[in-house]
């Protein structure tokens, strides 16, 4: 990731970078916002979080009860997963890239 965001900076003119906690699970966030060729804008996003080792339901067995969900995480096993955006100026929005579309 460090090697990406470098390589990024040296070649593109970056717009915005940070890094923000996630809300749903321990983990974070960062990204870094460019114009690449074609004056297209994107956006590389790398999501880093612990192992999901484990989940239990909780709740109560009357009608209406509520249910929810806890989840386990490794202590030791980190998960990355990398994502690429690009600016969309007809809906004024961000699309992600699949992976498919390269191929």
């Amino acid at each position: 990731w460090k090697e990406v965001v470098g390589h990024i900076k040296d070649t593109f003119n970056v717009l915005e970078e940070g890094k923000h906690e996630l809300d749903t699970m321990p983990g974070s966030t960062e990204f870094i916002c460019f114009i690449a060729p074609g004056d297209k804008k994107m956006k590389l996003e790398r999501v880093s979080h612990p192992l999901v080792t484990g989940k239990k339901t909780l709740g109560s067995r009357r009608i209406g009860g509520s249910t929810s969900v806890e989840y386990e995480y490794s202590d030791t096993e980190m998960v990355h997963k990398m994502h690429a955006w690009e600016w969309d100026v007809v809906n004024n929005t961000w699309q992600e890239i699949k992976a498919q579309n390269f191929l």
